[in-house]
């Protein structure tokens, strides 16, 4: 199987499906580690219905979502937070997708998204026990800088210059 990536609108179906297992994750794995529990299940939902994605639509957002074979595996989003600069978000695959290629894709995909929106660089936020996150936009060229935000989960802020685009002769 292979993957396929096209923007999808942010509130489809497989948009909401990724986004309520995104968050389920990234949650849960924060209160594992601070509180030793998962998330209230009362908070998680008013958590998921406060985060529509909007700000993931267009003109000044797109939403990908990776199909692995015919099924959705995976998302990443980009907004623009100001003409040159886009932000990386959602970037999500199903657990027993991983390690399968689709993360890079999605990134490669939302890096060219961001460029098609007149970005000239790509920032993210993180959380430090998000390890593989890290690790991932490390190998894809992201450095490593002071904050951009002030995101209550933020600990770890990277950024990406965007090549422009190679005229076809």
């Amino acid at each position: 199987m292979t993957w396929t990536i096209a923007p999808e609108p942010y509130d489809c179906p497989a948009a909401a499906t990724l986004w309520r297992a995104y968050y389920t994750e990234v949650s849960d794995r924060w209160y594992l580690l601070h509180e030793g529990r998962r998330t209230d299940p009362d908070e998680l939902e008013r958590a998921i219905a406060a985060g529509t994605g909007s700000e993931l639509a267009p003109p000044t957002g797109r939403l990908l979502i990776g199909r692995y074979g015919d099924k959705p595996g995976g998302s990443a989003g980009v907004r623009l937070l100001d003409p040159q600069t886009a932000e990386l978000t959602r970037v999500f695959v199903y657990e027993h997708l991983r390690g399968r290629g689709g993360a890079p894709l999605l990134v490669a995909a939302a890096e060219e998204a961001a460029r098609t929106l007149g970005a000239r660089r790509i920032v993210l936020d993180t959380r430090g026990d998000l390890v593989e996150a890290r690790a991932l936009y490390a190998r894809l060229g992201y450095t490593e800088t002071g904050p951009h935000n002030d995101a209550r989960y933020a600990e770890h802020w990277f950024r990406k210059e965007l090549m422009p685009r190679r005229a076809v002769t």
